[in-house]
């Protein structure tokens, strides 16, 4: 397996602390090998993806970046539950076969999260393909006395375990009160949950040592992750709408069953995305997909919008969020427009755009070092942005071109690439000069109609003029 390699060194002092749902607070991140192992719970390809899983895979994605960016090599791994109910539910809506539609949702994960800069995972494993490794593993639990057979299949025993809820916090009455409870009166307990389902007529199935059936959901994954990063993994990234029971459950298994405690070292958990208030569901049917936000808006400022707020913070979408994240991006490629030394140099301006350039830098990884505080790394950027605005007409080159590296490289590390984004200004370019220019020696004979006529016009094409106590600037 080929694993992405760091471009930088460093990696003793990354001084990076993450959030851990199992133990409710900020830890060190202390990778356990040199080489950082990551999972990302993934798409259960029933549906196209929509702007919830992006938000998910972008700031996974972004993790990965950011440990590259700071010394570390990453194994990442990302799975797609291509068997499950949901699934199986959804084709016969459609009347197809279930893993067809699978992989018709699967192959538009990749189209929308490549325009979406999402790195590849280095394997992307499937259900489907692993039924005979989950197999044995379910054949390990009833052999350690964990799990046991029914006439419908195979369930864990959760009594057996006596850490069981430890991850998500609850207790054997909330789990009683609020799990969703797999009806089987040969269960010994309500809160055992199906390893093994047997095969219903209409249903996709495999054959095993307790007849014809599916792996359940939760065996799934787990298993997934002994077979590509091993038996313990540094961060396990998913939804926080998985953490009961499906993560509850992956644990519960590794650890009871295969003696790998602690199976995660960092489990974190994305924070709730709403609709204009609403949690995002098909009842509710306010599910927007990234094709149909493509369609108005560049996958550029849609992976702005989605690092503008901590992985871990509710975030409510609005028919306005996108619209601000754009106008807020722009000002940012803006900044590779400005124009050194177009006025009388200054020692000063110079001075100011280094020590702008340095303190991005720092500020940018001393807020990603904070649970990857995606917010404050874009704060630290918009510092420099703006001593770029207004420092470089009158800083050298040099130092202006700094900064503009610095500011790409660092927008890099959230997947933003400024340069491939910026809007080319081709041979327009003298031509809006030549009108600024105009613009400005009308404003000095107070011509003020006629001046904003040339500011509106430009306006009217997409090109933006900003007025500072330097001169005026456009985008």
């Amino acid at each position: 397996m080929e694993i992405s390699h760091a471009t930088r060194k460093g990696r003793d002092r990354l001084a990076l602390q993450l959030y851990d749902t199992a133990t409710r607070n900020k830890r060190d991140f202390v990778p356990r090998e040199d080489v950082v192992r990551m999972y990302v719970c993934g798409m259960t390809p029933k549906d196209p993806p929509h702007i919830g899983h992006a938000r998910l895979f972008v700031h996974a994605d972004v993790m990965r970046r950011y440990l590259e960016h700071r010394g570390y090599r990453v194994q990442h791994v990302q799975n797609f539950t291509d068997v499950d109910d949901k699934i199986i539910d959804r084709a016969k809506e459609r009347g197809v076969e279930p893993l067809d539609l699978a992989q018709a949702n699967s192959e538009a994960y990749f189209e929308v999260m490549d325009k979406l800069g999402v790195r590849h995972a280095h394997t992307f494993p499937r259900v489907s393909e692993h039924v005979e490794a989950i197999v044995g593993e379910i054949q390990t639990l009833i052999d350690k006395g964990i799990a046991y057979e029914t006439s419908n299949g195979v369930y864990f025993e959760v009594g057996k375990w006596p850490d069981y809820g430890r991850l998500s916090g609850r207790t054997a009455e909330d789990v009683m009160a609020g799990a969703r409870i797999e009806v089987d009166e040969e269960k010994h307990d309500p809160r055992d949950f199906a390893l093994w389902k047997r095969h219903k007529s209409g249903e996709i199935f495999w054959d095993s040592p307790w007849g014809k059936g599916r792996p359940g959901w939760h065996i799934e994954c787990s298993s997934m992750i002994r077979q590509h990063l091993g038996p313990r993994i540094d961060v396990h990234w998913g939804g926080s709408d998985l953490l009961f029971p499906h993560h509850e459950n992956e644990l519960a298994q590794a650890e009871a069953g295969f003696g790998t405690a602690p199976f995660v070292n960092h489990w974190l958990h994305l924070g709730v995305l709403r609709i204009n208030g609403e949690k995002m569901g098909h009842s509710v049917g306010n599910f927007v997909t990234l094709e149909t936000l493509f369609e108005e808006f560049p996958p550029a400022v849609v992976r702005f919008y989605l690092v503008s707020t901590p992985y871990g913070s509710v975030v409510d979408f609005t028919g306005d969020s996108l619209a601000q994240a754009a106008a807020a991006f722009d000002r940012m490629i803006g900044a590779l427009r400005a124009v050194a030394g177009s006025g009388t140099l200054d020692t000063g301006s110079s001075a100011r755009v280094r020590e702008a350039a340095s303190a991005a830098r720092t500020g940018f990884d001393k807020a990603m070092d904070d649970d990857l505080n995606t917010a404050g790394g874009l704060a630290a950027l918009f510092d420099l942005v703006r001593v770029i605005n207004t420092e470089a007409a009158t800083a050298s080159e040099a130092d202006v071109e700094l900064a503009k590296g610095e500011l790409v490289a660092l927008a890099g590390v959230l997947g933003l690439d400024l340069v491939e984004d910026a809007p080319e200004n081709g041979e327009i370019g003298p031509l809006v000069d030549l009108l600024v220019e105009l613009r400005t020696a009308l404003r000095d004979e107070k011509l003020w109609a006629l001046a904003d006529r040339i500011r509106d016009e430009l306006a009217a094409q997409g090109i933006t003029l900003e007025d500072g106590p330097r001169g005026t600037t456009w985008r």
